[in-house]
């Protein structure tokens, strides 16, 4: 399998500083203009690299970039690489019959990457249950993102140990949880930050609304992180939203800003830009990383039902990880013995995931009837009766 394959801190200000209000003049205001934007892009999208691998400037966000060097450009494919590699395993392994369900990021490889890689240790992540790029930054093994899959744990990491929570399954309401801990950072008088992770589907929950309703009022130090890769399961954006998503955010007095999602570097610089404005006081941002989901919204849907192939074929295009390839080569940064020694590095951990996962013990096929009710039900037995009859019947079966 090739590693390309589709498979000196600030006083915190009060919430009545003008640096964080409405109309405030900053690098992602809404309605910035990317000065760094590819011909006929978008001009509200921020691009450092084009999907050819050319670096343009942005006089806006080229500082928060200035100081990457090469070893860090290869830092930030190779993290985009082991990150696609693990996902197209654990992808394989459901498949195999030894997961339940699998939630892929393939193409939002640049998103998680970039964003993951501008976040201090002591900053706190709120992740949905995509977001394995950002596990893989914040060192969760990726093989503890996988027992809750198998049915095994319920999360398999300890949070404070990486500052990275469990993954939420419940869609939107991490961006509550994400408020309401930035508000007690903030009362606290630490200079970190929180940064929440949700899709352009959960953009219209209800939570979503309140936390930046709540987070606005209060001055939270927290990131709305959302990955608009256009398609909320089934459902196109435009279904969705009326206006572009990062726009919601004048409504509510915050600024927002769009970035291309699959330029690595833009991410990076976009999110250190409203970390930056969160630890400083001047309250939350929402950045909608603008990218695509290239495969299924999880391992039990069928996005040919809903999309055509003339729409990926689109976006692979403009593949996160082929841009910084095509750009590490065009200036010398890497050569072959580096990708070689990555495809190695690749397919070692590949083969560690699986091994990992066929290792651990099988679900306990009837635990969930013994969290329901704390003094029991008579329902809750009759289903669990009715569900020892079914497994039975395969041994049955098996037997003839």
């Amino acid at each position: 399998m090739t590693v390309e394959s589709t498979a000196a801190r600030t006083p915190r200000r009060s919430a009545g500083s003008k640096a964080g209000s409405t109309g405030t003049k900053s690098a992602g205001t809404t309605g910035t203009r990317s000065r760094g934007a590819a011909k006929g892009a978008d001009p509200d999208l921020v691009q450092l690299l084009t999907p050819e691998g050319k670096r343009v400037k942005n006089a806006a966000y080229d500082k928060y970039v200035a100081g990457v060097t090469p070893d860090e450009l290869r830092g930030l494919y190779r993290d985009m690489v082991l990150t696609r590699r693990f996902d197209a395993e654990a992808t394989a392994l459901q498949r195999q019959g030894e997961l339940g369900l699998w939630a892929s990021l393939l193409g939002q490889e640049a998103a998680q990457i970039g964003s993951g890689r501008a976040l201090r240790d002591d900053d706190y992540v709120f992740p949905t249950y995509r977001e394995h790029g950002v596990a893989w930054c914040r060192g969760v093994d990726p093989t503890n993102l996988l027992g809750m899959f198998r049915g095994v744990n319920n999360g398999g990491w300890d949070p404070n140990s990486n500052n990275f929570h469990l993954y939420t399954i419940v869609i939107g309401s991490q961006t509550l949880h994400a408020t309401g801990y930035a508000m007690g950072v903030a009362k606290d008088g630490a200079d970190s930050a929180v940064i929440a992770y949700f899709g352009d589907g959960a953009s219209s929950q209800g939570d979503v609304a309140e936390s930046f309703t709540f987070s606005a009022v209060c001055n939270a130090p927290v990131v709305f992180f959302c990955q608009n890769n256009q398609w909320a399961i089934s459902e196109p954006t435009e279904k969705q939203t009326r206006v572009p998503l990062y726009q919601r955010a004048q409504g509510f007095g915050f600024p927002g800003v769009r970035v291309d999602g699959n330029d690595v570097l833009a991410c990076l610089a976009v999110t250190k830009w409203a970390l930056e404005r969160a630890r400083n006081g001047e309250g939350p941002t929402l950045v909608e990383a603008y990218t695509y989901r290239m495969g299924a919204h999880t391992t039990s849907d069928d996005p040919t039902r809903y999309r055509g192939d003339e729409e990926r074929l689109a976006w692979e295009a403009k593949d996160p990880i082929l841009r910084l390839r095509r750009h590490l080569e065009a200036a010398g940064h890497a050569d072959e013995g580096f990708f070689a020694e990555l495809e190695a590095e690749s397919e070692a951990l590949g083969k560690r995931v699986r091994e990992a996962v066929r290792a651990m013990p099988d679900p306990d096929h009837f635990a969930i009837f013994e969290n329901v009710y704390a003094d029991g039900h008579a329902l809750v037995d009759e289903e669990r009766a009715q569900f020892a009859a079914y497994q039975a019947s395969f041994a049955d079966a098996e037997g003839v």
